[in-house]
């Protein structure tokens, strides 16, 4: 797909309502390639953030010396996750 290529996408029933709704005089964008495109840069931004927090989580443990780590067996962590949802 080139830069200047087009995409075209049907939309009806609730999906056109909610679209209507958010263009034109009363909306917040002029036309309807403005909302798509707002509505994908919203999903890639989330999509960062999540991967940014997810790297955030496990960072430390990707750091810590292996002398941190403890064993544990599946039976172990199932047991674990039983007791916290208690």
């Amino acid at each position: 797909m080139t830069a200047d290529s087009s995409i075209h996408v049907r939309v009806g029933g609730q999906l056109r309502v909610h679209l209507q709704q958010q263009i034109g005089e009363n909306g917040l964008y002029e036309n309807a390639s403005e909302y798509i495109r707002a509505l994908i840069r919203r999903d890639l931004q989330t999509r960062n953030e999540a991967w940014d927090w997810l790297r955030k989580q496990i960072e430390p443990g990707m750091r810590a010396d292996e002398s941190e780590f403890k064993a544990v067996s599946a039976e172990d962590v199932i047991r674990r996750n039983q007791n916290r949802t208690r």
